[in-house]
Order: structure tokens, then C-alpha cells, then sequence
């Protein structure tokens, strides 16, 4: 199974944060990544400065016969076609693209000066990872610690329980 969260909280010149999304996923497309799944669209706030404009994310489920490292080249060329720009870490962005799950397996690697880890070491504390996620794979657990996404969601805060919302795009 390999799984990708997408995010968008910034406009860019081809469109809202809906259209960041939707573009990346035809991007993907084009470089014979295949759309299997994908969820319904969640709507959070910023993280970690919650001032930033409200993110959108979502999960797909996508197959494709390309290399870890040639899958992680192609991501950051649709972010940076998207108008993705790496200025500070968690700076709002057009577009981020996200490796979750890869086949179940622990996979660190460098590409390009940044640094993969897979499943990302942070999603156990991301509700929009995690709701998305639950959506599409409902049967999913951790890679390393075996939760299941149930499990995981349960131990989410309140305020990150109560803070994300199911959206439908307009």
C-alpha cells in the first residue's frame, strides 16, 4: 500500500488550495502514479503557528512501479511546478506532498539535501493525517508499532479531535 498526504494552504497562481490539490493529483498522473483512493477533503488549522491560513489536506491511495527515490524526485517537482517554495520549515505552502505509507515498510533516505523518514515520524500527532487516512485505509496500522489507526486517533488531544472538519469542495 502507498499512501500520500497532500496539503495546501495557499493559493497559488493555478488556483485555491483545491485546486493545488486536484493539480497535483493529475500531476502524479502524468508520471504513471494511479489514483486508487482518495479521501474527502479536511480542513485544520496551521501547525504549529495557528495563525497561518487553515490548511486543506487529503490522503490518496496511489500504485505505481517507480523507486522510492524517483517517487520522492517526481513529488517535489509537482510541489515546486505548484509554486512550493522551502523558505523556513512549517512556512505556509501551496503544495505539500507527503510519503505515509510505503508498502509497511521503515524507510529513511536522503534525496535532494532532505531528509525521508516513512512512515513520517510526526503522523501519530497529526489529525490530518490521521482522519484522511482512517477514511481510505480503515484497517491500517503503524508500521513500527503495529496501532491500528483507531488506536492512534483515540490518543489525539480534544482540541485536535474537535479541530479538524470535513469539508466539501465548493
Amino acid at each position: 500500500m502507498l499512501l500520500l498526504g497532500l496539503g495546501s494552504n495557499l493559493s497559488s497562481s493555478f488556483g485555491d488550495r483545491f485546486s493545488n490539490i486536484d493539480l497535483a493529483i493529475s500531476y502524479l498522473e502524468l508520471y504513471k502514479i494511479k489514483l486508487i483512493k482518495k479521501s474527502s477533503f479536511y480542513e485544520t488549522l496551521s501547525y504549529p503557528n495557528k495563525t497561518d491560513p487553515k490548511f486543506i489536506n487529503i490522503m490518496i491511495e496511489v500504485s505505481t512501479y517507480l523507486p522510492l527515490t524517483d517517487l520522492a524526485s517526481v513529488l517535489i517537482f509537482i510541489e515546486e511546478k505548484l509554486e512550493r517554495r522551502r523558505n523556513k520549515k512549517n512556512d505556509p505552502r501551496t503544495c505539500d506532498i507527503d510519503i505515509i505509507d510505503y508498502n509497511n515498510k521503515i524507510i529513511e533516505f536522503k534525496y535532494k539535501n532532505l531528509n525521508f523518514i516513512v512512515p513520517h515520524k510526526e503522523l501519530i500527532y497529526r489529525n490530518f493525517v490521521l482522519y484522511p487516512l482512517r477514511e481510505i485505509a480503515p484497517e491500517w496500522k503503524h508500521p513500527k508499532t503495529k496501532e491500528s489507526i483507531n488506536s492512534l486517533i483515540n490518543k489525539l488531544p480534544k482540541d485536535d479531535k474537535n479541530s479538524i472538519l470535513k469539508i466539501n469542495k465548493s
